[in-house]
Formats: C-alpha cells, structure tokens, sequence
C-alpha cells in the first residue's frame, strides 16, 4: 500500500503489481505458435519461434523471483495452480478412454501427479502427449530451489556446463529407455534455458559483455541449425521438436538474445497497454495460460468432426474453404476460445481467486 497526504489526513492508495508485457507478451506468442504448429505441422516453426525453450525461459525466471519467499510455500504454491486444471482435464480425458477401452493399472498414479508420462491408450494419444511440458515443468519446480543455489555458486560456469548433459545424452549415454529416460532427455534439452531465467532475474545477463552474449548466443545458434539440417536424413526432419540436441542449442541462443536483450535495453512494452484490446488479449492468454495448452490439442481434434458437419449444409459447402487448414485453425481458435470460457474458471480457483469467465 503506498499512500498520500490531503487536508492533513493520510489517504491510502492501493499500489498492484505491475506484470511485465514484454514477457507476457512472449507467453502469448508461444502458446499461439504451439497451437500453429500442432494445426499445419510446419517443421520450421520452431526455428523462426522456439516456444517450448522460451517458455521455460520465462518460468525459469518467475521461479527465482518467487524463491525469494520460503521454498516450501513456493512448491506448495506452484502445485496448487498447475495440478487442479490438470485434474479437472485429465477427468475428461480418462473417462473418454476408458469409455473407448482402455483398462488401467497402477501406473494411473501418474494422472494424478504427472511426474513421469500418464498412460492411456491410442484412442486418447493426441490429447494427451502433449503433458510432456507439464511433467518437465513440474520437475524443474520441484528441483529449482536446489538449481538456484549451485547456480548462484557460479553463475556462468553453471549456465554454460548445462549444456553438457544433453551432450551426453547425445553421445555417449542414451539413458534408461522409460519414463526416467524420457524425463532426463526433456529436462537436459531445456535445462539451459530454465537456467537462463535465473540468469535474467540475478542479473548475470545485465552484467556480461554484450559481445559475449552475442558472441555465445550465435555459436548456440549456429551449431543447432547446423545440426538440425545436416541430420534430417538420421532423423527424416529437420523439425526441432524431433531432434533434441538441435532443440537444446537453438533454443539456448535464441532465448540468450531475447532475455538479454530485455535486460540490456529495458523492453517492457509498456505501450502495449495503450492497445486495450491487443493488451486485454495477451492478458486472457497468461491468466489461461494452463487451460490453452491443455486444452488445444482436444479443440483441434474437434474440429475435424465439426467441421464435417458443415458439408451438409448446401450454403456452407459453397462458400467456406471446408478443406483449408487455415479454416480448421479458425475453428480450432473458436473451441479454444470456448473451452476457456467454460473451464478456465478452474486456474481461478486454483489461485485461490474468485472465479471469472475471463479475467
């Protein structure tokens, strides 16, 4: 509370936190290029925007700004919001699969916390790979008041040698080939970016060598494009999200130069806000950050069946582009949009906030 004096009397004045546009920003574009890319496939959207890796970058810094609480209501806190949306989803999702089959075992623990991949059957495949993320996430939560405190050891060593895991991944040792194996790949693939956003938040990024930074961010760069080409033929694209080394080094340059570059020159996009419908948006996105991605991939599948449905009716089949994919991805946006109307309402109370259609 900040307050001011008027006619000897001390008035107090509600002071809200101020949320930085320029990352919320980021959010919102990336949650529009997850669901672009799941819509038309495009192997190189991950080159011209690398979501995942920004992402993390981005939640990587929350979590050390939030670490400077206790560590124990930061876990507590991050739990409570992530895992009721995830719940109230994943009861969709599981009944819809055991109605089409599918018979579960213990291992169903894992649609309760996603520490390792929940099981399901291929009915319910598409809806449900996407929890990679989520269990990524939540195991980088889990380890960040540990990796904050080697990280604050020293800094640039630790950021620049959390490469080397994926490199070893890589090369010489594939891992356990089960969950713990799909864990370990996922967490080295986006560990220098999670580290990167302690990097932004102590402000080692501020205090490099704006060559270096440059300097490091285009070898990153160069050596995972380079590799992601050079290797389609191993892998049968060049599509990021299919070739983890390549993942790893783009995404580590390509989220260096966008964190520096807020440090560096102090981006906020403060004039987003003069923009009341542009700014109203990328504000439903963060608020329903969680409901978007959990929920595209079933709006997407919907829309097919949907769709379908419109070529029995003359006025439609003549005058919509039924078959474009674009359509799909309006329609898609439209359940998404619907979907968050009707569930979103779920990370409010997660929150411990009152319940809103749109926030």
């Amino acid at each position: 509370m900040g307050s001011h004096r008027r006619g000897g009397t001390v008035t107090a004045v509600a002071t809200l936190p101020v949320r930085d546009r320029y990352f919320d920003t980021l959010r919102a574009v990336a949650l529009i290029r997850v669901v672009t890319y799941h819509t038309f496939g495009w192997a190189w959207a991950g080159l011209v925007f690398p979501s995942m890796g920004i992402m993390f970058g981005l939640a990587g810094t929350l979590m050390a700004k939030s670490l400077e609480r206790p560590a124990l209501n930061v876990l507590r806190g991050r739990l409570r919001r992530l895992l009721p949306p995830f719940w109230f989803w994943g009861f969709f999702v599981v009944v819809a699969m055991l109605i089409h089959g599918w018979m579960p075992d213990w291992q169903i623990v894992y649609w309760v916390v996603p520490l390792g991949d929940p099981p399901g059957n291929e009915w319910g495949v598409q809806a449900y790979e996407i929890l990679w993320y989520l269990r990524t996430y939540l195991w980088f939560v889990l380890l960040s008041p540990l990796l904050l405190k080697v990280f604050r050891l020293a800094p640039i060593p630790v950021l620049l040698g959390s490469l080397a895991p994926i490199v070893v991944l890589q090369f010489a040792w594939a891992g356990p080939d089960n969950r713990l194996g799909s864990a370990l790949w996922d967490l080295s693939t986006y560990l220098f970016c999670w580290l990167l956003g302690f990097a932004h938040r102590d402000g080692v990024l501020q205090r490099m060598k704006p060559a270096a930074v440059v300097f490091l961010s285009l070898v990153a760069l160069g050596y995972g494009g380079w590799y992601a080409l050079t290797h389609q033929g191993e892998y049968g694209t060049y599509d990021l999200d299919e070739i983890p080394l390549a993942q790893a080094f783009w995404s580590a340059g390509f989220v260096m130069l966008l964190m520096w570059a807020k440090a560096r020159f102090r981006i906020d996009f403060a004039g987003l806000t003069r923009l009341r419908r542009l700014d109203r948006l990328v504000t439903v996105f963060n608020a329903r950050a969680v409901t978007i991605y959990l929920w595209h991939e079933i709006a997407l599948i919907l829309a097919v069946p949907l769709i379908d449905q419109f070529w029995k009716v003359p006025a439609f089949e003549a005058y919509l582009p039924l078959e474009s994919q674009w359509f799909m991805f309006g329609v898609g946006w439209v359940l998404i949009a619907g979907f968050v109307l009707v569930c979103g309402w779920v990370e409010d109370v997660a929150a411990k906030k009152k319940p809103r259609l749109l926030p």
